[in-house]
């Protein structure tokens, strides 16, 4: 009886000891695929869109944020279903991969972490598929962004600090009478170049009336400064593993609804050990989330009458 009960006991540590361990997993926004030298940023470049597609993966759009940064924007069949789990899971669907150099002059190829987003925007279902094709074609050798990591419940309530927003705490844009309408006027917007925007890449999630669109933020395009791309990259990407994934910004249409995620929550989410205060700070960056607001409602055509109060 002795022994029937101490094994019991032992198989009772084992259990908690493994749901301990599962709970303490900790996830980081970032994934280094590989670091080479000898070659170009678009060589590189275009050996990576090689290796995704022979994974399955379809090319979205490219982003050329300046010529050492350049990011892949792609999708599949396991993102587009995953993006149907609720309202907001079409976030998930377009995968930013990023080839840039690094202050050696190396090429590194990084991708945004499938497991910590999947938390941080709330996913239902298995994202291990997108993962193991992204390891496949890109590699892996570390997860980075965060020096202590995030856990799934951290992810799942994230917000940086007090005041700051949550994820379903979006910038909420523009009504139109159908969803058509909406994409139409984003997409002609995005044409005009309104608000220093332009388009990267359009996603529709087939079976729903959601629309996913990747835009670039061009300052001197009509813009200001805050709002710019590469004044955003000087402020938060200073590390040796760069953070170019972070780009490009979405802008989704959901319904007859424009929305885009807020920017103190997405910049924080992929910079969660950014400071307060400091040279590298989210201070640098105080007036950006209005500025990127401003920037949606200029490409809308402005804001309505009953917004401005």
């Amino acid at each position: 009886m002795r022994k029937v009960t101490l094994s019991l006991l032992s198989l009772l540590l084992l259990m908690l000891f493994a749901v301990g361990a599962q709970a303490a997993e900790r996830y980081r926004p970032f994934v280094l695929g590989s670091i080479s030298e000898g070659t170009d940023v678009n060589t590189k470049a275009g050996e990576v869109k090689q290796a995704l597609t022979s994974q399955g993966f379809r090319i979205l759009g490219e982003y050329d944020i300046n010529p050492d940064a350049k990011v892949i924007v792609v999708t599949n069949d396991d993102l587009i279903k995953l993006a149907k789990s609720h309202k907001r899971a079409a976030y998930i669907a377009p995968w930013r991969v990023a080839v840039a150099k690094d202050k050696k002059g190396r090429i590194q190829v990084s991708y945004a972490n499938p497991y910590y987003l999947k938390h941080a925007y709330h996913i239902k279902g298995s994202i291990e598929p997108v993962a193991n094709k992204l390891k496949l074609a890109l590699g892996w050798q570390k997860d980075y962004g965060s020096k202590k990591g995030l856990t799934a419940k951290d992810l799942e309530g994230y917000h940086y600090t007090f005041g700051m927003e949550y994820f379903d705490e979006p910038y909420e844009l523009k009504e139109y009478k159908s969803h058509d309408e909406a994409v139409k006027a984003v997409e002609e917007g995005l044409k005009a170049g309104k608000g220093g925007l332009s388009q990267i890449y359009r996603l529709d999630i087939p079976g729903t009336d959601v629309t996913v669109f990747g835009v670039a933020m061009d300052g001197k395009k009509g813009g200001n400064r805050q709002m710019d791309d590469n004044f955003q990259m000087q402020v938060v990407d200073f590390q040796d593993l760069r953070t170019v994934a972070y780009f490009p910004y979405e802008l989704a249409v959901i319904g007859n609804k424009v929305e885009a995620p807020h920017m103190r929550f997405r910049m924080a989410i992929h910079h969660p050990d950014l400071k307060m205060f400091g040279e590298h700070s989210f201070k640098k960056l105080m007036s950006s989330p209005a500025a990127i607001e401003d920037a949606f409602w200029k490409l809308l055509g402005g804001r309505e009458q009953e917004d401005l109060f």
